[in-house]
């Protein structure tokens, strides 16, 4: 049982590497990447010093090394959590009791009986309620499907059990964890499907999973798509976490300019038959596969996140789309007491406005990527730039997917890719501007590997050793409005709508935050459009303008329940991105709809 209505998605790979330790004993449910084994080998040493576990290192020589890494920092990850909430519920003083009761939201029945008992005014009972109703957070973890790179050994690639996703898979399943794994950027049909090898995935005579699947998506038609793969093989999917495609953090997947009201109406119009559909499918998969299928129909939740900062915001997602919950992922970034950041870069992100948050190309796998400018990394990367030098050395290799000039796949953030793709370049004998840009092209890649998981070491005063100490990190535009560090009691009242920690007045509501994102990405799309006048493209920006349009027309009758002042805005920006609209497929010779 949820005792929040907010989770804390994951960010980054170091940024939420640890935050199940900080805050799954406060019933707060947090999720951590597990892409980078490397990492949690080095997080897994600094816990188990700090509490004065064993630990034994898993080097590369171990075989399988990748799994058993993640699954010895998951258990560890458990351990801790469980130890901490077990001395809270021990040594549970009224004042914790009341701290935990404190957070929860208003409406919680938890929150409401502890408070009858705390007008009776007897400490005991106060005391005896917390240790018997106080429940802990989810330990959740995330894959990115994509991110299934072949390994080798020697010049011999290594079966696919033994790819990143597979392996990482194989960690989560096979530790002692009884939570969710969160899987995103995508169908991976090899990896959903190797899921159907671990029995912990599949529910008992109880109907009850041990591990439960979650799958982000940024449309209804995904989730139809992905949930109907996983059900014919006998895979339930718990929960369809829905973000915006490009009001979030990290990578950055665009819709055809669908936008985040008319994705959450339709999941909220089509919810029963969804999990009806799926069910009809899944049960059948159950019985051929001679699992227990008389079980009654499991529980799916739909959730969603990306840009919203407000309370009001919180609670309208909750109330006109029936939100199970709302994940609140970049504002964290502000929260010492939940996340991973060093402090120069928290400061950067603090100050952060909206000029200094851009979607940017420098990932290597190819994707839009949230980027915070004259972040550490790109500084790094922009000297050794200067110095004739791009690239940076691929020590980690996890974005290695480029086989343009070898079988072992490349980084194109790497200093060998870059060497060779800028040779190649100056063969072709561009004229200077020509050159120029697409020299900026090669060279704006970075090594996120290794600048996503730097401010662990940084924060905990660790060796960097070749990985330097660049930080990337990858805030949503909505990071622009919150200010000031805060400490995780008030980030939550803020989330409730018991303070408010935002103080500019000129934040726009997320969906036309969303909106302008989507605006400005269409003016790329022209840009595409004017080199390639073909059909197809201008069938992809003629789809667009629709989409856009209908999202439009659907704010416009939405009833918000904003104030006055708000509600004027509102319109007031609907208005001015229609026109804009519609002067933009005016110029692109298309029927405005």
């Amino acid at each position: 049982m949820n005792i929040h209505s907010f989770h804390i998605p994951v960010l980054g790979l170091a940024f939420s590497v640890d935050t199940p330790i900080k805050v799954a004993h406060l019933g707060i449910d947090s999720v951590m990447s597990i892409v980078e084994d490397s990492l949690l080998e080095q997080v897994r040493k600094f816990y188990s010093e700090k509490h004065g576990f064993k630990f034994q290192p898993i080097t590369n020589k171990v075989t399988d090394a990748r799994a058993k890494r993640i699954t010895q920092y998951l258990n560890l990850v458990k351990k801790i959590a469980e130890e901490k909430f077990a001395r809270f519920k021990k040594s549970c003083s009224l004042g914790e009791a009341i701290d935990y009761f404190g957070m929860l939201p208003d409406a919680s029945s938890l929150k409401k009986q502890f408070l009858k008992l705390k007008e009776i005014g007897n400490s005991a009972d106060l005391i005896n309620y917390a240790r018997n109703h106080a429940k802990m957070g989810s330990i959740d973890v995330n894959i990115m499907t994509k991110l299934d790179r072949v390994n080798f050994k020697g010049a011999q690639p290594l079966g696919k059990e033994y790819n990143d996703a597979h392996a990482a898979l194989r960690g989560f399943a096979k530790s002692e964890l009884q939570s969710s794994l969160i899987l995103s950027a995508g169908l991976n049909p090899s990896l959903y499907s190797y899921m159907a090898s671990f029995d912990d995935f599949f529910p008992d005579e109880r109907g009850v999973f041990r591990k439960k699947i979650i799958l982000k998506v940024s449309d209804y038609r995904s989730a139809l798509i992905q949930g109907k793969f996983l059900a014919k093989k006998g895979l339930w999917v718990s929960e369809f976490r829905i973000e915006s495609g490009l009001n979030c953090g990290g990578h950055a997947f665009a819709t055809d300019g669908h936008l985040m009201g008319p994705i959450l109406e339709e999941f909220n119009q089509n919810r029963a038959e969804l999990r009806q559909t799926l069910f009809d499918i899944y049960a059948t998969a159950l019985e051929q596969g001679n699992r227990p299928s008389q079980i009654p129909v499991p529980e799916m939740k739909i959730s969603a996140q990306g840009g919203v900062g407000t309370a009001d915001e919180h609670t309208f997602l909750q109330e006109q789309y029936g939100m199970d919950a709302v994940g609140w992922g970049s504002p964290f970034l502000l929260v010492p007491e939940a996340t991973c950041v060093d402090r120069g870069t928290r400061e950067r992100v603090r100050a952060s406005k909206e000029k200094d948050l851009y979607l940017s190309e420098i990932s290597p796998l190819g994707v839009s990527f949230n980027n915070l400018r004259d972040n550490t990394k790109d500084l790094e990367k922009e000297e050794l730039i200067r110095k004739g030098k791009p690239g940076s050395p691929c020590i980690k290799k996890y974005l290695a997917f480029n086989t343009e000039y070898s079988k072992k796949p490349l980084c194109t953030a790497s200093r060998k890719y870059q060497h060779i793709k800028i040779k190649e370049l100056e063969e072709n004998k561009l004229p200077p501007v020509q050159y120029q840009r697409e020299y900026r092209k090669i060279t704006e890649k970075a090594c996120i590997c290794t600048g996503l998981s730097t401010p662990f070491l940084l924060e905990n005063e660790l060796e960097t050793g070749q990985s330097g100490e660049g930080v990337s990190i990858c805030p949503g535009p909505n990071i622009a409005y919150f200010t000031e560090l805060v400490s995780l009691r008030k980030m939550i009242d803020h989330i409730y709508g018991r303070a408010n920690i935002i103080t500019r007045n000129d934040r726009p509501h997320m969906f036309i935050k969303e909106l302008g994102l989507y605006m400005d990405h269409f003016k790329k799309l022209m840009d595409e459009y004017a080199l390639d006048a073909s059909k197809k493209v201008k069938n992809r920006v003629s789809s667009f303008v629709k989409n856009l349009e209908a999202g439009i027309a659907y704010y416009q009758q939405l009833d918000l329940n904003l104030s006055n002042e708000m509600a004027t805005g509102f319109r007031t920006s609907l208005k001015k991105a229609q026109s804009k609209l519609e002067l933009l497929s005016h110029q692109l010779c298309l029927e405005a709809v």
